[in-house]
Formats: C-alpha cells, structure tokens, sequence
C-alpha cells in the first residue's frame, strides 16, 4: 500500500486555490486522521502559476491529468457542463475517483455519471456541490440512513437569501439589492441562475434523490424566482407574522385527501414561513436545510453556503472519504475483483442503484401549499363578499384576512391567507377573481408554509 494519496485538481479559481491553500495549512491534520500523506501532484490551469510549489505539474491539457498515473483522485472544480462531463467520464474510464462541486452537471447528468462510475467500480463524491460547507449530502447518506425523510426545505441560494434578508431588514428595493450583491461578488453580472432560483433546483434536485431514493429529474423541478416580490409583499408578510424566503422544497405526498395526488413534489419559489420558525432566521448569504424525517423528527443544518474556504472544506471531507476507500481496497484483495464492491463506501445517491424507485413527480398543478393573496379592488360594497365566494365555491378555506388602506383614490389592496390547497383548485379560483368587474390588477400569489 502507498502512504501518499495523489490528487490533480482541474480549476484554479477562488474554489481550487482554496483547496490548495487548506492542504498546506492542515497538512498534518489530513495526514493525522488519514494515516496518509495527501498531496497535489498535477493541477489544471490555462496559465502558469508563481505561487504554485514547483514540484506540481501544471497543465492546460486536462484530458492528460484525468488520465495520468500519477493522480489517483481528481478534484473538478472548473464548473460548466460540457468540458467538466467529458474530464470527469474520462477520469473515470481510467480508473480515478472523482470529487466534484459541480451541481448543474451532476443535476443535469447526474445518473448518467454515476451509473459509469459504479460500472467502472470508482466513486464520484459532491458534497461541495449542495450547501457550500454544510454537510448536508453526508448528513442525508449517513446520519439519516434510518429514517424515511417526509420532506425537506431549504434556503440553498445565498444570493437570493441575501436579497431578501436586505429587503426586509432595510426596506429596500429588489433592483436596489440585486445591484450591491453583484458588487459584493454575491451575484454574477448575469444573476439569472440565481434570482430566478435555477441554481437552487440544481441543489434540489440532488436532495431529493437522496431523501427518497429516486433518479436525478432535474427538468421535473418547478422553479419560481424572487424578481416579483415587492417590498409592499414583504411588509404584510411581517404585519401577518410571516417572512418571505427563497425556498427549495422536496415533499413526499401520500395521496390522501381530496384532489391530492401521490408522488414527490419538487419546487422553487418564494414562500412565506412563519417568523419563529428556524429558518426565516437564516438571513445574509447563510444557507440551511431543514429536514424533517421519521423517527428523528425535525433537524437544520444551517452555514456558509459559498466562498473557498466552505466550499473547499466540503471539497476535502470528500477526498478524506475516498482516502479511506482507498485504503479499504488495498487491503481487501477481493475488492480489486469484484466490480460491485464499493469498499466501505455509500452508493452515489444513499439507495442501492437498483432500488432507485420510479414514484412520479408530481406536476404543478398537483401540488399542495398555502397562498397569501395580493388583491387591488374597488372600494365598493360586496367586493370582499365577491372574492370570498369564489375561494370558497373553490374548496379553499381562508386563514386569515387583512383590508389595507387605498394606494389610489377609491382602490384598496385586500390580504388574503389560505390553508393549503391543491394548486389546480387555486388557479381556478384566481381566474375567476380576476374577471370581477371590481378587480383593477392581477391578484399577486406566493405560496405559503407553515413548516410543520
């Protein structure tokens, strides 16, 4: 057995230069808990570094390092989902574990990836990818390995968490905010993954798969960003007791009830949770998952969602892992020659790959949530009348009512809580809100929850 383990990393951004930097400064820590010496021996980059050790190999051709004899685990941190998929399937055909923070490419290729590295009997870590440095992945394969999980919520995009923290904390504008977060490097300059919440389906997507078993469906997620929300919405929802968060929910249906179908919801969009909750007070660029699974019951993970320090903390708690394994397999001589045998490993997505289930993802409009309803309405008798009929002709049962002050002469904006409902019901109910000659805007709509 070799005492070194020897790992490429492909990307020298903020990500791998953070690997590199927590590599040297706990050097003899790594060593102490593995009983190995973890070194870099190639990095990826497009140009040379001078602040690289001169006995790593730099190289712009990564093809070669993913394939060379002298890595035995390669780190992805370049990002994309074209170069990255083809390094990683070639690291993979040559034998080499894989860590990755990519989750577009695992969400969007992710069974294809997975089901070619147990083929290849090598292992595929992505911890960095979901939460930055919160152990949510190992928490969900491990720790919960008991427990069925009901669902889970998350704040899994720190920019929009950031947004909205600032709106509420400050009273000031979504366009206000969105600008000071690109500044502060929270936001790209194209913020689109982000405020229109496709980066925290991304995370989605793998969450589910691993609470309940199920392949990656990433184009089954129904995604809804923050771009709408006004500070008018936010500051009812704080009158109401409630706060407006950018959550991702997983939420395993059983299909009882009336109109409720069986299956697995997958949703982004902004919700509003109540303010004692614990995660309406995750606030800044903070991440946090809530699980709530059987017989544990309720638990949040909640930190640092992004950054090189997180993500690089993730990074080396998955090399750690295959470290391990690959110390189990020098020394198991079966393991060598078994290609089902994955050492002290946990399968890619917690489930043995061949009990992954097929329970469907249910559509949008099968899904169930509380509404907060913004409506405009002329100032006339029968008004309130009107629109509570119509809710309730729909099935749908009102929580609570508030009638604001007129923002224009002889118009006033009526607040609406529901309890939850099939989303179906819901649209039906609106449409028919709408075409009362006394509605003067289109009723605003954000889904509610009280995460019980």
């Amino acid at each position: 057995m070799s005492n070194s383990i020897k790992l490429a990393i492909l990307g020298l951004g903020t990500v791998g230069t953070g690997v590199i930097n927590l590599i040297n400064d706990n050097l003899d820590e790594l060593k102490r808990r593995s009983g190995r010496n973890i070194i870099i021996t190639e990095v990826g980059t497009r140009r040379q570094r001078d602040d690289i050790d001169p006995d790593i190999i730099q190289n712009s051709d990564l093809m070669a390092i993913a394939a060379s004899e002298n890595v035995d685990i390669v780190i992805e941190v370049i990002g994309g989902t074209t170069l990255a998929k083809d390094v990683i399937m070639h690291a993979i055909k040559n034998g080499k574990h894989v860590v990755t923070a990519n989750k577009a490419l695992l969400a969007e290729y992710g069974n294809e990836i997975f089901a070619f590295a147990e083929a290849n009997n090598v292992h595929v870590a992505y911890e960095a990818a979901v939460a930055g440095g919160i152990p949510i992945i190992k928490v969900m394969r491990e720790a919960l390995a008991a427990n069925k999980i009901d669902w889970l919520a998350g704040i899994i995009n720190g920019t929009g968490n950031f947004i909205m923290t600032e709106m509420r904390d400050k009273g000031r504008p979504f366009a206000d905010v969105l600008n000071e977060a690109q500044e502060l490097g929270y936001a790209e300059a194209d913020p689109t993954f982000d405020v229109e919440g496709i980066d925290a389906a991304h995370k989605l997507a793998l969450l589910a798969s691993i609470a309940f078993g199920i392949p990656l469906q990433f184009d089954k997620v129904y995604c809804e960003g923050i771009t709408g929300i006004t500070l008018q919405d936010v500051n009812y929802a704080e009158e109401l007791g409630y706060r407006i968060k950018h959550l991702g929910f997983a939420v395993r249906r059983d299909g009882q009830g009336d109109n409720n179908a069986a299956g697995i919801e997958l949703r982004v969009h902004p919700t509003l949770i109540p303010q004692d909750a614990l995660l309406a007070n995750v606030n800044g660029v903070k991440n946090a998952v809530l699980v709530n699974s059987h017989p544990l019951g309720q638990t949040l993970y909640c930190g640092d969602g992004a950054g090189a320090g997180a993500t690089a903390s993730a990074v080396m708690a998955d090399v750690m892992d295959l470290v391990r394994v690959l110390g189990s397999t020098d020394n198991d001589d079966q393991s060598s020659n078994n290609e089902n045998n994955h050492g002290h490993h946990v399968p890619h997505l917690a489930f043995i790959p061949e009990q992954l289930s097929d329970t469907p993802i249910l559509r949008a409009e099968q899904m169930t949530t509380g509404y907060y309803l913004r409506v405009h309405a002329n100032d006339n008798p029968g008004v309130l009348a009107d629109i509570t009929r119509i809710l309730s002709d729909a099935g749908i049962n009102i929580d609570a009512i508030l009638q604001k002050p007129a923002h224009k002469v002889g118009q006033v904006p009526v607040i609406i809580l529901t309890l939850p409902v099939v989303e179906s019901q819901m649209n039906l109910a609106i449409e028919k809100i709408e075409k009362l000659d006394t509605i003067t805007d289109k009723v605003v709509r954000i889904r509610l929850d009280e995460l019980a």
